[in-house]
This record gives structure tokens, C-alpha cells and sequence, in this order.
């Protein structure tokens, strides 16, 4: 077997852990923050939002800076970095007093960790150009199996054990994970030449000097805000189909976990789909997609309906995301991956931090049904950039 290979598949199965670890807490985060409690007069959708933003915004400022390091000292290096920072800081989460407390300890997650970013840069550097997609689809494949376990895990360790032992049980995870990649994870690191070498605003500069990744990481911004919007209202909404708070986390973990395992299914098929006929369009289909699929979601009446639309939402996102991943790696040719997935991480970010806050204001003033409708424009936005990238005829394989 190719060192890339054994690489590659000892990745897939620590992104499984590790994003089995973090998304584990995924279903019950609102209801942890409604258990601490609010003492500041503001709503608890509020705080929901504020502490998935908190991490996502700390994670913008810090990825680029990280993924520069990378390219000077090694990407195995970050990863180890990013799970083990994970495991110390999740675990901290479970001894959190107040909601207060629960929010600086997610902003500081967000410094410290990044693991996809970091294990992205790994793989595009080893794996050869002309197997992108199909490497980089089965790296998002492990990340979104492990969100498909984590928040069925969660969902029921929430609901029968508590929610700080969750947070325990991550931290274990990832430190599984972390030790894993320490140890078995071979890289032929080669720093980039002193003259080619990055500055630490050189995620900015890629983006300004090679006018063909606007679009791309146009999409990614977008994708993150779509795809992150409904988490704060997420459990709350189920509880209101529900009727009852009894069992809430459980079902809003299946619905996650379905999302997660199609997106996990069609992301390694797409990437090497991608690899035959061109990322360009199956990034287009993608993003068409998922704007058909979350329009429905704004009028279910029923979990179940809302658990299939999620389910048929991940085909979406699972052609999306490596999509984007394969055309940046196909326009580098400085090999400054590091610097190109951790400004893409810190886009990523950039959404994942504006979605909650944007989420949970809409569901304050108009209702927990405007967010799905507001997803579904927010993928046709992308659906109008997926269209320019297709037509600017970028590197496709």
C-alpha cells in the first residue's frame, strides 16, 4: 500500500473519532445552556446562539494563522495540536458552572482546535493531484460518519446519563484520536523554501492575489451559514413538534445522524465522481439540491418529516463540501495547502459563527420555521457563485 494511502485511511479513522467527540454534544447544547441556567435577562435561544458562535468566531482569527504554521513546521504537528487542545478543553466544559463559563470555554476551543482544516492540508499535500477528489471525499466521509454517530450518542447519553458526562466522554474521544495520529500518522514533511515561505496574513493574500478562489470560498462561507443556521433552534423546534421535552435530544440526535450518514455516503461517491466528470458541476448540483430540499422543511408537522428532509439535505452537502475542497487543491501550485485550507477553515468559521446569532434572531422574531426558509435562500446564493465557478472553467482534474 502507498504511504499516502495508509495515511489517508488512518485519517479517515481518527476524523470518525474526533468528530464523533465534538458533534457528540451536538443535541443537547441548547438544553445544557437552558440547565446552567441564564442570569442576565437575555433568552436562552440567545445563549444557544452565542456559544455556537463563540467557538466559530475564535476559530476564523486563529485558522489562518495555524494553517501558516503548518506549512513551516508540519501539518501532522497542527493536527496532534488540534485534537489533544480538544480533548483538555471538552472535558473542562463538563465542570462548567454557568453559561458564562460554558462560552469562553467554546471561544477557546476555537483557538486551539481545527482538526478537519488540519488533516485536509495533510492529505491534499500527500495524496497525488489526479486522486484529490477522491481523498479529500473520503477524509469529509470519516468527519461526517463521525457526525452521524456522535449526536445518536449524544442524543442518548444526554437524555439517560446527563449532559456534563457527554462532555467527559468527548474528551476521551479525542484524546483516542489525538494519540492515534501521534503515533501511527507518517509525514514527509518539507517546509516551503525560506523564499516562497508564507507570512502569517498569507491565508489573506492567496485569496487576494488569485482572483479564481473568490468563488470558492464565496461557497464556502455561504455552505457554513446554511448548514449551521438551524443549530441553536434545532432541539427547541423538535421539542415544539413534540409537544414534550421528554426525549427531545434523543430525536433531535437521529435527525442529525441521518443528515450526517447521507452526507457521508454521497461525499466519497461525489469526490470521485468529481474526479471524472469535474468538480465544477458537481458542485452545482449539490447546491441546487440542497435549496429543493430545505424549502419543504419551514412546513413540517411531524419529527419524522423533518429527520427525511435533513437526511436528503446531507446528499447536498456531502457533493458540496469536497467539492470545494478538490478545486482549491487543483488551482495550488506553490504548495501552500496549509495556508489555502486554513483560510477556507477560517470561512468556514466566519459562517459557522454569523449562523447561530442569525438563527436564533430569526427565531425570536419571526419564528423557528423562518430559519428553514431562510437556509434554502442562502444555498441559492451559493447556487449563484457554483454557477459562475462553473462557467470560469477552473482546473477540474
Amino acid at each position: 500500500m502507498s504511504p499516502w494511502r495508509r495515511n489517508l485511511y488512518i485519517l479517515v479513522a481518527a476524523q470518525v473519532v474526533t468528530m464523533s467527540g465534538f458533534s457528540l454534544v451536538f443535541p443537547f447544547l441548547p438544553l445544557y445552556v437552558k440547565q446552567l441556567g441564564v442570569s442576565t435577562g437575555s433568552s436562552v435561544e440567545f445563549w444557544s446562539g452565542l456559544v455556537f458562535s463563540a467557538q466559530a468566531f475564535t476559530m476564523m482569527i486563529s485558522s489562518p494563522v495555524w494553517g501558516v504554521v503548518a506549512d513551516r513546521f508540519g501539518r501532522k504537528l497542527m493536527l496532534v495540536r488540534a485534537t489533544l487542545g480538544g480533548a483538555v478543553l471538552l472535558s473542562a466544559m463538563g465542570f462548567a458552572q454557568n453559561v458564562e463559563q460554558l462560552a469562553l470555554l467554546r471561544a477557546l476551543q476555537g483557538m486551539v482546535t481545527g482538526t478537519i482544516p488540519a488533516a485536509s492540508a495533510l492529505v491534499a499535500a500527500s495524496a497525488p493531484k489526479e486522486h484529490s477528489g477522491e481523498a479529500l471525499g473520503m477524509l469529509q466521509t470519516g468527519a461526517w460518519i463521525g457526525v452521524a454517530v456522535g449526536p445518536l450518542l449524544g442524543g442518548v447519553i444526554g437524555d439517560a446519563v446527563g449532559f456534563r458526562e457527554s462532555f467527559w466522554i468527548t474528551g476521551g474521544l479525542l484524546a483516542l484520536s489525538g494519540f492515534a495520529v501521534l503515533f501511527w500518522v507518517k509525514e514527509e514533511f518539507r517546509p516551503i523554501e525560506k523564499s516562497r515561505r508564507s507570512s502569517f496574513i498569507a491565508g489573506y493574500r492567496v485569496l487576494l492575489h488569485t482572483p479564481h478562489l473568490i468563488g470558492l470560498y464565496a461557497v464556502t462561507f455561504l455552505q457554513s451559514v446554511g448548514r449551521m443556521l438551524i443549530m441553536p433552534i434545532a432541539a427547541l423546534f423538535m421539542m415544539q413538534l413534540m409537544g414534550t421535552r421528554g426525549g427531545a435530544a434523543t430525536v433531535t440526535g437521529i435527525m442529525m445522524g441521518a443528515m450526517a450518514v447521507s452526507s457521508s455516503l454521497s461525499a466519497v461517491w461525489m469526490g470521485r465522481l468529481g474526479d471524472r466528470i469535474g468538480h465544477g458541476r458537481v458542485l452545482l448540483a449539490s447546491v441546487l439540491a440542497a435549496v429543493m430540499f430545505y424549502l419543504p422543511q419551514s412546513f413540517v408537522t411531524a419529527p419524522w418529516q423533518l429527520i427525511v428532509l435533513q437526511a436528503l439535505t446531507g446528499l447536498a452537502n456531502g457533493g458540496t463540501i469536497p467539492a470545494v475542497a478538490a478545486l482549491m487543491n487543483l488551482q495550488d501550485t506553490s504548495g501552500s495547502q496549509g495556508a489555502i485550507f486554513g483560510l477556507n477553515a477560517s470561512i468556514t468559521a466566519a459562517g459557522r459563527s454569523l449562523a447561530p446569532l442569525l438563527g436564533a434572531s430569526m427565531a425570536i422574531w419571526f419564528g423557528m420555521r423562518s430559519v428553514f426558509l431562510a437556509a434554502a435562500c442562502i444555498y441559492a446564493a451559493a447556487a449563484i457563485v457554483a454557477v459562475y465557478i462553473y462557467r470560469a472553467g477552473l482546473r477540474q482534474h
